[in-house]
């Protein structure tokens, strides 16, 4: 055999296996990372809002995550809190005065209205308002609240492929109030047709027992333990933990005395490969951030703003959770990815898309962005880089 038809054989043979010139996306499954609309299209629009979801789907989300609360009468809708003085206009409401009270969610003593006290047809009344001051005012008041039900809804009639990612939020304080969220999810995800692995559906929670509730029911959904943590120390970059955030809330009730950074060693991922099927870590368990010191040993205001943020921090080394999580079999989507500067470490020089492209480097499956546009931007560039 001549060399030329040698080369055209080998040539041959390396185009019939799919070529071996570009890498395997580092990801579980070799596929691109998924992108979900974090409470929906929340960068622009007030979360969580049936025109929140719509912009979402708008704007090419591969899914869409609803924190999923309950109503009095026990309908299941899309709100971040129990308590609605936080994300809704419901202090503008004078017919709702009376209902303004103190109740303990998740240990933690809150002031204001609560859902549990209120029916759909009320809660249909209020308006969504912004949580973050940058971000669009004009629109507070304007969109009402999502149902998980009109959520499903408009999956069915985007005429596309979207994953919806609903989280049982504050499962153990549901159950508390007398409505607990696990078997009417359920349900409302059966009867739209999705009841197996093979469905677009992620549940996702804080607390193991309530993912392990589902799972001793029979569902073959797909489920996530979310990882949380307190803050940064800017200092070191440690993590820090502190109550409600140090640890699972079923896990305080129970007396455990383990921390979310337990749920991050090889015992605490194998632990959680028995009842679900990837986690959600707080993307700062992959990539912590950390400030430069002054003399007094006090975090500089590198950048001169007055004030002290992420934005004056550099990013650290990545840590091993990424790989460590897959080599026990489990998917990795953090959150939560924000355009705005004072969430991004300086060394990203205040593009998001930098942020993105080295998180999809190390390997993660999917990522919660409150712009889902921009992390698509990031991704489809990431992707042209490596060859894709």
């Amino acid at each position: 055999m001549n060399k030329t038809v040698s080369v055209v054989m080998a040539a041959a043979a390396l185009s019939a296996c799919g070529g071996t010139d570009v890498a395997p996306l580092p990801t579980l499954d070799g596929k691109p990372a998924m992108v979900v609309a974090h409470r929906g299209a929340s960068g622009y629009i007030p979360e969580e809002t049936v025109e929140a979801y719509a912009r979402a789907i708008e704007l090419g989300a591969d899914a869409i995550e609803p924190d999923v609360i309950s109503t009095k009468d026990g309908v299941l809708i899309a709100r971040h809190d129990p308590n609605l003085a936080y994300s809704t206009d419901v202090a503008q409401h004078p017919e709702f005065a009376a209902r303004k009270r103190t109740l303990s969610v998740d240990g933690e003593v809150q002031e204001g209205w609560f859902a549990s006290d209120f029916t759909l047809a009320e809660i249909k009344t209020l308006g969504g308002i912004s949580t973050d001051a940058e971000r669009p005012q004009q629109f507070n008041g304007k969109y009402k609240i999502a149902t998980i039900q009109e959520i499903v809804d408009m999956i069915k009639k985007s005429g596309r492929s979207i994953t919806i990612y609903p989280e049982t939020k504050n499962p153990t304080f549901h159950r508390q109030q007398g409505v607990p969220l696990e078997d009417k999810l359920l349900a409302l995800l059966s009867s739209a047709g999705w009841s197996d692995a093979s469905a677009p559906v992620f549940i996702q929670s804080f607390e193991p027992g309530s993912l392990k509730y589902m799972r001793g029911k029979g569902s073959r959904l797909k489920m996530v333990q979310l990882i949380d943590a307190d803050d940064v120390d800017l200092k070191t970059g440690a993590l820090t933990y502190a109550a409600p955030y140090d640890k699972p809330y079923d896990w305080a009730q129970a007396g455990d005395k383990r921390k979310f950074s337990d749920m991050v060693t090889a015992a605490g991922l194998a632990e959680i490969k028995t009842y679900a099927d990837g986690i959600g870590p707080w993307k700062r368990y992959i990539v912590s951030v950390k400030g430069e010191l002054d003399a007094s040993g006090k975090v500089k205001d590198v950048n001169g703003d007055g004030k002290v943020n992420e934005a004056d921090t550099t990013t650290m080394a990545p840590t091993t959770l990424v790989a460590d999580a897959h080599k026990a079999g489990l998917f990795v989507h953090p959150y939560t990815f924000r355009n705005e500067k004072r969430r991004l470490a300086g060394n990203y020089k205040g593009d998001p898309v930098q942020e993105y492209k080295q998180f999809f480097a190390i390997g993660i499956d999917g990522l919660f962005s409150d712009f889902a546009d921009t992390a698509l931007a990031a991704r489809t560039e990431y992707l042209k880089e490596a060859g894709r």
